[in-house]
């Protein structure tokens, strides 16, 4: 929001020290994001493991004091993507330190349907099915961050632009 700004005021003001300092921020902020995509790519196995393992320490902090968005989160991520735990409902054995499951885990939802058998609960593991359907939503993410790029070359195009126009408009009056 800061750099946005900071690229109206030099655009409104023509001033080339503005517009230089938003398209150099710009830049970098746009080479930042191509570095991270990369990054991201090459260590996805990384990724995946410590995702994983940050997910079932999260786990712990179900249902305690002061994390009830934690809590909601965990109870719809189960609910819609009708699984249970992190990499299968036994992630939840540790957390309540007996059999059972948060009543989210069930195939039919009713109070306590988690202390029952573990063949009413989904089996699914919420990891995957989550790295699922991100994989079956591809297009519109990538869609997503194609225009991001679009939008931050045009901002990058115009503020240049500015700049050397500015820099023409003063040898111009001079």
């Amino acid at each position: 929001m800061v750099i946005g700004c900071l690229g109206c005021v030099g655009a409104v003001k023509e001033s080339r020290p503005l517009l230089l300092a938003f398209f150099l921020l710009l830049l970098l902020i746009f080479l930042l994001e191509i570095l991270l995509i990369m990054l991201f790519f090459i260590h996805q196995d990384q990724i995946d493991y410590y995702a994983q393992r940050d997910l079932k320490r999260g786990l712990q902090l179900f249902g305690t004091e002061g994390n009830v968005g934690l809590t909601n989160a965990w109870m719809i991520v189960q609910t819609d993507f009708r699984c249970c735990g992190v990499t299968n409902h036994t992630d939840w054995f540790e957390v309540y330190n007996a059999t059972r499951v948060p009543d989210s885990c069930c195939l039919e939802y009713s109070d306590n349907c988690g202390l029952d058998n573990p063949g009413t609960w989904w089996t699914a593991p919420c990891y995957e099915r989550v790295k699922d359907w991100l994989n079956e939503n591809l297009v519109a993410l990538w869609i997503f961050a194609l225009c991001m790029a679009l939008t931050q070359i045009l901002g990058l195009v115009f503020s240049m632009t500015m700049f050397c126009q500015a820099v023409k408009v003063e040898t111009f009056f001079a």
